[in-house]
């Protein structure tokens, strides 16, 4: 049996982190926030085949960019065999990851949702569908990896995460926006669990406000203007960042910090694709990521 799923990336452009809850469930803790997917992600591919000689019953190899810690699909994997009697089965896992780990497009998130969804396919658990979300959220915040990719990436599109949790307890509210594209650079990667341990206050006073700013507003400039903020007073703009941003503020285009990276990020009419470009080819260091929303999130693929 062999099943393919795609889980598109996920930007972050501010959030409030929830991380307690009385009963300690995993899948109450997340944040709420703003952000958006693309259509670049992770692609994995399960394979089941029957277990022979080999010492352990997985194997798991990336290709594309990549991850420096298999621990997020040990844990998926572990919760869905213990949903029946799998000890004759060995997994042969691909992950396909097509953007950079490690700053802020979620990567880890779309590792965990997409293997979930190719697992509960491949083994036939025939899982409700917040169920398979909620073991990928329970990973993530397992692994401390992240906190509301997985429900913001389970829904796809320009979201707002209401309510924090892993899916079918955490509730996002979707913005529809014109045609936009979404150019970025990615500089250098950014450790999102030493942020969130040494800047939790600061982080919730103002990323709270702002949802219900955006709730008011549903505009993607705004949302923007605010990442941008929120980088600021949360202080992860290096120079060459504030360079970036300053250049492309003087030719009258918006942008936001993707979290947490040293990422720029740029939500903009198609019309403005080239103009932007041509700014951050000026930065050959960077990787440079060109796409648009993903308005459908986590998925199975068509084999």
């Amino acid at each position: 049996m062999e099943v393919t799923a795609f889980c598109p990336a996920h930007i972050t452009g501010f959030f409030k982190a929830h991380l307690e809850d009385n009963l300690n469930n995993l899948e109450n803790l997340g944040s709420m926030g703003a952000g958006f997917s693309i259509k670049q992600g992770v692609t994995t591919t399960v394979k089941i085949q029957t277990r022979e000689n080999q010492e352990s019953n997985f194997k798991i190899t990336t290709r594309g960019y990549q991850s420096d810690r298999i621990d997020i699909s040990e844990y998926v994997l572990n919760e869905f065999l213990k949903l029946g009697e799998f000890s004759t089965k060995f997994f042969d896992i691909k992950h396909n990851i097509s953007i950079p780990v490690g700053y802020g497009l979620g990567s880890s998130s779309a590792v965990a949702l997409s293997l979930s969804f190719a697992l509960d396919q491949a083994l036939n658990t025939k899982l409700k569908k917040t169920m398979i979300g909620k073991i990928a959220h329970n990973a993530e915040i397992n692994c401390k990896t992240g906190l509301g990719d997985v429900l913001a990436s389970y829904h796809g599109g320009f979201e707002i995460r209401v309510k924090p949790g892993a899916p079918g307890i955490g509730q996002v509210e979707k913005i529809n926006t014109e045609k936009i594209s979404i150019i970025m650079i990615c500089f250098s990667p950014i450790s999102t669990n030493k942020f969130i341990k040494e800047r939790l206050s600061q982080i919730n006073g103002l990323g709270g406000k702002m949802v219900n700013k955006l709730l008011k507003s549903k505009n993607y400039e705004h949302f923007q203007d605010m990442s941008l903020e929120f980088a600021k007073y949360v202080d992860v703009m290096t120079p060459k960042m504030q360079k970036l941003v300053d250049e492309l503020f003087e030719n009258n285009i918006k942008c936001g910090i993707a979290l947490f990276g040293e990422t720029i990020f740029s939500m903009i009419p198609q019309k403005e694709e080239v103009k932007v470009l041509k700014i951050l080819q000026k930065y050959p260091d960077g990787i440079i990521i060109k796409s648009e929303l993903d308005n459908n999130g986590a998925r199975i693929l068509d084999n």
